[in-house]
């Protein structure tokens, strides 16, 4: 009995196109496209999927994003911020603050008004010599600043700064009046009345001859002029031995002074008496003008004496600094 053997089917037949060794790779890049792409449908395939952030996640991922808002009932209270000054309280503000420029000037500042200081600015070759400042300010609370020259030179307003500021609270001139009634028992006295004297330079000079000489005040109708920057730098300290006083008319004032007990002295360089063959009194009043024209003809015909400081003649006349340190060096040889 012969085995039973199962015909062979015929493969069915290929197009040439089929048989071309660039399919099989085609179709097999093709489906790995395709499984790709394909969402993972399976459980492995789902533990495998990256796990999706939540939204506390996503803010820490994303400083820049808001916080939520937390209900008002359980927010910590917040101090207050500061309200904004207007316009007319700034102006205010600076109206009542002066600035002191230079190391002497600070340095004389902080010895005899401390608490009048409200800040500093200074660089950095300049602080290791105000250390002691620096510790009181900050343990008053009140700020000090390390700046370089240019910043300085935008807070003082000048490129002559010393390499230091303070920002103070104004020390409030006294009327004359005022002065006159709590120094009435005095036996020797000098002041100096200014008529028309404005620039800071002449100023902070002519304040800082007073102090070496000891001239107690100087009277002007804008006594504000004297706590410029510039007339302070110039001063060198010297403004914080000398009375700011204040008047309403310097022609008035000069004869409150007389009526006090002062003697009026103006200077001249024409008509006046050689300064050094001159009995000065020992309570005066000497009165500058500008150097333009000098003091007015009502504030001249006020003056019991008139001087002339003795030279070669050769110029008109001195700088009104100047002149005021002559005289009130003679006045104050006189009464040693």
């Amino acid at each position: 009995m012969s085995e039973f053997k199962p015909k062979k089917k015929p493969r069915p037949e290929t197009s040439s196109r089929e048989r071309t060794p660039s399919a099989a790779p085609a179709r097999g890049r093709q489906m790995r496209e395709d499984a790709h792409n394909k969402p993972a449908a399976s459980a492995w395939g789902a533990l495998k999927a990256p796990a999706k952030k939540s939204a506390s996640d996503e803010l820490l991922q994303k400083p820049w994003v808001d916080k939520p808002r937390v209900p008002k009932e359980y927010r910590q209270d917040e101090p207050a911020a500061k309200p904004r000054l207007s316009a007319e309280q700034l102006k205010a503000q600076e109206q009542a603050e002066a600035k002191v420029l230079g190391e002497n000037a600070v340095r004389v500042c902080f010895n005899e008004r401390a608490d009048s200081i409200i800040k500093m600015y200074l660089q950095s070759d300049v602080a290791p010599r105000f250390a002691d400042v620096m510790k009181f300010l900050a343990k008053n609370k009140r700020a000090y600043h390390i700046v370089d020259a240019q910043e300085l030179e935008k807070v003082s307003g000048s490129t002559h700064h010393g390499g230091i500021v303070l920002v103070v609270k104004k020390k409030q001139p006294l009327w004359l009046d005022t002065y006159l009634q709590l120094h009435k028992r005095k036996a020797k006295d000098c002041l100096l009345a200014l008529d028309g004297v404005g620039n800071p330079h002449n100023l902070g000079a002519i304040a800082r001859t007073c102090a070496h000489f000891g001239a107690s005040g100087i009277v002007m109708t804008d006594p504000e002029l004297l706590q410029s920057g510039a007339a302070t730098r110039t001063a060198e300290g010297g403004l914080e031995y000398v009375e700011s006083l204040r008047c309403d008319g310097l022609a008035s004032a000069l004869e409150a002074c007389k009526a006090a007990g002062y003697t009026l002295i103006t200077t001249s360089s024409h008509r006046g008496v050689s300064l050094y063959q001159s009995k000065l009194p020992s309570k005066v009043v000497i009165v500058f003008g500008e150097e333009m024209h000098g003091v007015s003809k009502e504030v001249a015909s006020a003056a019991q004496i008139a001087l002339q400081i003795p030279g070669t003649g050769k110029v008109e006349s001195l700088n009104v600094s100047v002149a005021a340190s002559l005289i009130l060096g003679e006045w104050y040889r006189q009464q040693q």
